[in-house]
């Protein structure tokens, strides 16, 4: 097994790829280095479209990330990978049968591949606000807040930002209550549907 430290420098070179690719990542982790803090603490989940989850994988296991549970959805699945102290892993594919067919993800790796992150979450204490905050520096977000006041779980997605006309890369924003560390079907589902263009 790799060390910590491989983990961690692949972990943050694949985000500061993908921050240097989305300009609403790229406000929040100006932001936050301004203060001192840093994008990393405030990560909730990382997450890596792809064909194959077994085989994309198979390098994060090897460098020290776990399998911790599948979800299923209509036309996708994920299962979710942690490491102690690391954002969690998401990865998702469409399925390999005829339920996979209406999926936005194949085209998604097809055009952009797998070796990149297609969003991370940022964890806030009040979304509402922070909403408001980065809508202030320009940023757009898609529908509405997926989770109601109170909720384990509360999210939303930027609007995708677009590489050569094609959506590629969103911001999550995250709020957690309850110490609640899992994820919702039916709000991932919504969250998906929200940035189809």
């Amino acid at each position: 097994m790799e060390t910590t430290t491989d983990l961690e420098s692949t972990v943050l070179k694949l985000v500061d790829e993908y921050v240097s690719r989305n300009q609403a990542a790229r406000i929040f982790a100006e932001g936050l280095n301004e203060i001192g803090v840093g994008l990393f603490p405030v990560l909730d989940h990382i997450t890596v479209r792809t064909l194959k989850i077994d085989q994309r994988v198979e390098a994060f296991l090897q460098l020290g990330y776990a399998y911790s549970e599948t979800l299923h959805y209509e036309d996708w699945y994920a299962k979710v990978y942690r490491a102690s102290g690391y954002p969690a892993l998401f990865v998702d594919q469409a399925y390999d049968d005829e339920r996979g067919r209406t999926s936005i993800i194949p085209g998604w790796v097809n055009t952009f591949g797998d070796q990149t992150l297609h969003h991370i979450a940022i964890q806030v204490h009040d979304i509402e606000h922070a909403i408001q905050a980065s809508q202030k520096q320009g940023i757009a977000f898609a529908g509405a807040v997926i989770g109601e006041q109170g909720e384990d779980l509360r999210q939303i997605f930027t609007v995708p930002e677009k590489v050569d006309g094609q959506p590629f890369s969103v911001l999550e924003l995250t709020e957690r209550h309850n110490g609640y560390q899992g994820f919702s079907p039916p709000q991932a589902n919504r969250l998906m549907q929200s940035t189809v263009q």
